[in-house]
């Protein structure tokens, strides 16, 4: 019996209910990625004996696929498609494992390999599922901080971290003690970009505080990574009466400080001439003749 079209294998696969070797991953995007599918045993294949077909698994979405004597080229789904390979080498050893290049977020799947021989009536010979985990690095955050003139009754900050993968967690911290801030006081916005990767935006609200340093904590819990990003907003801790000194008061200052400088210099010089002056001149003496 010859199966020459990947649609009629695939309904023969439908039908089929056996023990699933399970089996994780995890890849960076834009990366390549190996997802292992082996023969348990030391083994030599005839490529024209072997029926290897990778699919998504719970769906009809063909990766790619090997049949004998056929071309597996244009049964692909596109988003795959010149992404992933099989190695005919390889097969031949007994390894039919999957070789995904330039991974994207949508290709965190579970996908399935499965293996059969033709020479034993289509027997499969080899199941497995692998789970394929996709990351991306957060760029560090960003805060923006409050005004040091602003006059609200709260100190507003604001987090930016883009790039990344899978969703993130946001907490904010208080970097006096470390301890963490309340999450009900942020509100998080969290969107997909043109990439497919997560950009996060997270604003805090808190009471004012004088020079209050906050952190804003973004998670990627599939890299186990915590990037921290941390800023510091100066206020004066007095009361909103209190009068504050303008860059005008302050030139003021310093210009009755250099006159006040210039002013003792020249005393100095003028006591230091009349001291210079007043040694110069000749004692007076008085002569009396000799009696």
């Amino acid at each position: 019996m010859l199966l020459r079209s990947p649609g009629l294998l695939l309904l023969l696969l439908s039908g089929l209910r056996a023990a699933t070797q399970e089996k994780e991953v995890r890849a960076m995007v834009g990366s390549t990625v190996e997802l292992k599918c082996i023969y348990p045993e030391e083994n030599s294949f005839d490529l024209n004996d072997l029926y290897v077909y990778w699919q998504i698994s719970g769906s009809n979405t063909v990766v790619t696929y090997y049949l004998p004597k056929n071309s597996s080229a244009g049964h692909e789904n596109n988003h795959y498609k010149n992404r992933a390979h099989l190695s005919l080498d390889s097969m031949k050893q007994g390894d039919f494992s999957l070789s995904l290049q330039n991974v994207t977020p949508q290709d965190a799947q579970k996908f399935n390999c499965l293996v059969f021989r033709e020479s034993l009536q289509l027997g499969k010979i080899l199941e497995m599922e692998v789970s394929l985990h996709v990351a991306a690095n957060y760029s560090l955050p960003v805060i923006s901080t409050p005004s040091s003139e602003s006059r609200d009754p709260e100190l507003t900050f604001t987090c930016r971290s883009t790039n990344g993968y899978p969703r993130p967690n946001v907490y904010w911290i208080n970097e006096t003690d470390n301890s963490p801030l309340d999450k009900a006081l942020q509100n998080d916005t969290v969107s997909l970009n043109s990439q497919g990767l997560y950009d996060v935006v997270s604003i805090l609200r808190i009471p004012w505080t004088p020079n209050m340093n906050v952190g804003c904590c973004v998670e990627n819990v599939l890299l186990h990574q915590n990037l921290t990003g941390r800023s510091q907003t100066e206020r004066s801790s007095g009361t909103e009466g209190r009068i504050t000194e303008t860059p005008d008061s302050l030139q003021k200052e310093d210009n009755v400080v250099i006159f006040i400088t210039l002013a003792l210099l020249l005393v100095s010089v003028i006591v230091a001439v009349v001291i210079y002056m007043g040694k110069s001149k000749c004692p007076h003496r008085n002569y009396t003749g000799r009696g």
